[in-house]
């Protein structure tokens, strides 16, 4: 029986893993256990996308106006601007890579009419999908105290997604994004690392930790994993590891179904779920409250990381090409820095920021100190509120 980790919260954790073909649980924990999925919500707007072009109410060409309300969204965003359109490959990719809550709205928007009645339509289609713990709000996972789901429930849809809506399934395993001359990679590292790994989804917010769907297939086999409430983006992916190195090995042993229980407390009603989102929020005493992480605007990494910036440019290689040379001046400084070209608009130009990011406080300032001193532009770039 797994041991309930130590680095996930006790009261977010959950995870499971199931054989895709058969649908049976090789590994659960707390599978029940009601929780908000944050931007794993988006694997239920993308189903519903898919619907519609499969029923030919939507082309992969079609170009979908954006809104005021979609433009308002919080980061993560491609930072579109009301009265622009955006074609619908471009959404569903937008999606899975960068997590765009803004895309999210468009889409909502162009199958739904309303964001709040595509939700509506979310909740329904989770009914049919035999997924009777979850709840949609929005179509972005961005923090609502009424959308909530289980892992088991978030275990069924990905199912649902690969055998209902395999001829699109092949959007989750998209590595990087082309989006107006700037490559977007994917927020979930975990596909970039594990051998047979083909999607899904990275989810965060503060309320929910660290959530993860992911996919894998091996000799023909394929089984799905989900993890709610991971304490960091590095130790969700690495527990996600163990689970589907799990799966695989008693898939391929023929071992019996295993059901993991971790001392299952009664679902949760809604006065505690609101609890554990004000407890994310709440400080130790004498510890100073961490900013917020916003929902997948930190990519799915670390919550509030440091970053610096080296220009602002016209034109996206140019400010690419400025932040790699300032990552290689640099040089041993950082261990994990990346480069990040930041989109923006500044009246009617739009500019390309050129940054590099995943520093602490103290890296970061370090780095502009080296920088300046080599007599070169940088500006430190506090974690988004």
């Amino acid at each position: 029986m797994a041991p309930e980790p130590a680095t996930a919260a006790p009261s977010r954790y959950a995870s499971i893993v199931i054989d895709s073909d058969s649908g049976a649980i090789l590994h659960s924990a707390n599978p029940d256990k009601r929780s908000y999925p944050a931007s794993l919500t988006k694997v239920m707007t993308l189903f519903l996308v898919f619907d519609a072009l499969e029923q030919g109410r939507l082309k992969l060409g079609s170009q979908l106006p954006v809104s005021a309300h979609a433009a308002a969204q919080s980061p993560s965003k491609l930072a579109l601007e009301p009265g622009e359109r955006i074609s619908v490959e471009d959404a569903v990719q937008a999606l899975v890579t960068k997590s765009a809550n803004d895309v999210a709205v468009v889409l909502a928007e162009g199958v739904g009419g309303s964001e709040s009645g595509f939700a509506q339509m979310m909740t329904r289609k989770a009914r049919a999908l035999g997924m009777l713990q979850t709840t949609y709000r929005n179509a972005s996972g961005l923090p609502d105290l009424g959308q909530v789901s289980t892992v088991r429930d978030q275990a069924a849809l990905a199912r649902a997604m690969v055998r209902t809506h395999a001829k699109y399934y092949h959007y989750f395993n998209t590595r990087t994004f082309n989006w107006r001359g700037q490559i977007i990679p994917t927020h979930n590292r975990l596909m970039l690392r594990y051998s047979g790994a083909d999607g899904m989804k990275t989810g965060y917010i503060h309320a929910s930790g660290f959530n993860l769907i992911a996919s894998a297939k091996r000799d023909g086999r394929r089984v799905i994993g989900v993890v709610f409430g991971g304490d960091s983006a590095s130790w969700r992916d690495t527990h996600m590891v163990s689970l589907l190195d799990k799966g695989f090995s008693r898939l391929k042993g023929g071992g019996v179904t295993r059901i993991a229980k971790l001392d299952e407390p009664p679902l949760p009603d809604m006065d505690e779920l609101k609890a554990v989102a004000v407890a994310a929020r709440t400080p130790a005493k004498g510890k100073a409250l961490a900013p917020p992480a916003r929902d997948d605007a930190v990519g799915d990494t670390e919550p509030s990381p440091w970053t610096i910036q080296v220009g602002a440019f016209s034109d996206y290689k140019v400010a690419h090409r400025a932040a790699t040379d300032a990552a290689k001046k640099l040089g041993g400084l950082v261990t994990k820095a990346t480069i990040d070209v930041d989109r923006a608009r500044q009246g009617k130009q739009t500019l390309f920021r050129a940054r590099v990011g995943g520093f602490t406080e103290d890296q970061a300032r370090a780095a502009c100190t080296r920088l300046e001193r080599a007599r070169k532009a940088c500006k430190v770039i506090q974690p988004s509120m």
